[in-house]
């Protein structure tokens, strides 16, 4: 009896999955290719310089990309902004527990760190740049300086906002400072931690960018400034759209780890749904 319901219900399940995927798959796509239409259509009919057709603009993708440029400027861009991904993570996260535990620390930090968040990023690079000169170092360090903020305020609201009587409960069990941080505070805040990483994500990505468009003679910033100055506007839209590309990698990335991360989390919303 148990073989025969597990051969019925398995491909069930099995042809249902892969009816969603299929329908995610086809909403996420769909949109995009329609533009894209839209795009050559109008490229085609009305041919502009500026605008060129999405044929002209992957052949320059392949072009450009694909060869010595991917490595030249592509991959150091990449290590920094992972880089300075992880040291946001780190420091936003470790930093955030320590205010969001301590109460006058909270206090007293409050509106300090609302004033450097309310900073752009941007604006430092000069500051940046004299301190650090025009090295590796300095592009970290502005992306760190830009994509912490959302990390280190989630995380202190996120500690703040734990439950009281979970945490009287910690300590009624007789767990340590370090347990209760380990198995009860970090894992109750972790929603809104994977939320500021989220904002994070895509700051630090601008600011990759933008670092390396000022005082840079390689990187993904530079070569896109370059192509502009010089009037290779497909190799410019090109550049565009591998940038876009990262973008998406990086959010698929993210979607995989929040449900690593966050499973019993989406466990309880759908246990609530039901």
């Amino acid at each position: 009896m148990t073989l025969y319901t597990t051969t019925v219900v398995t491909p069930r399940r099995g042809a249902e999955r892969a009816r969603r995927f299929f329908e995610s798959a086809g909403f996420a796509l769909g949109l995009p290719i329609l533009l894209l239409a839209i795009w050559g259509v109008w490229g085609t009919a009305a041919p502009a310089q500026f605008f060129p057709s999405p044929i002209v603009i992957a052949q320059a993708f392949v072009d450009t990309w694909i060869g010595p440029a991917f490595v030249e400027d592509v991959l150091p861009s990449l290590w920094r902004l992972g880089l300075g991904i992880v040291l946001a993570i780190v420091v936003g996260v470790a930093l955030g527990t320590v205010i969001g535990l301590v109460r006058w620390l909270r206090e007293l930090s409050e509106p300090v760190l609302e004033f450097f968040r309310a900073v752009p990023p941007p604006v430092l690079i000069p500051v940046v740049t004299l301190l650090f000169g025009p090295f590796d170092t300095g592009k970290v360090i502005l992306i760190v300086a830009g994509s912490i903020w959302p990390i280190l305020l989630n995380t202190i609201d996120g500690i703040r906002s734990v439950d009281s009587v979970m945490t009287e409960t910690g300590r009624s069990y007789s767990l340590t400072a370090t347990e209760r941080l380990r198995y009860l505070l970090l894992p109750a805040a972790s929603p809104r931690i994977m939320a500021g990483i989220r904002q994070a994500l895509s700051v630090a990505l601008i600011l990759m960018v933008i670092s390396e468009m000022f005082n840079s003679s390689s990187g993904f910033g530079y070569r896109i400034q370059y192509f502009q100055r010089n009037y290779l506007i497909p190799e410019m839209w090109s550049g565009i759209v591998l940038l876009g590309l990262i973008g998406v990698v990086l959010a698929v990335l993210f979607g995989f780890a929040e449900r690593r991360v966050l499973r019993w989390y989406h466990g309880l919303k759908e246990v609530e749904r039901a």
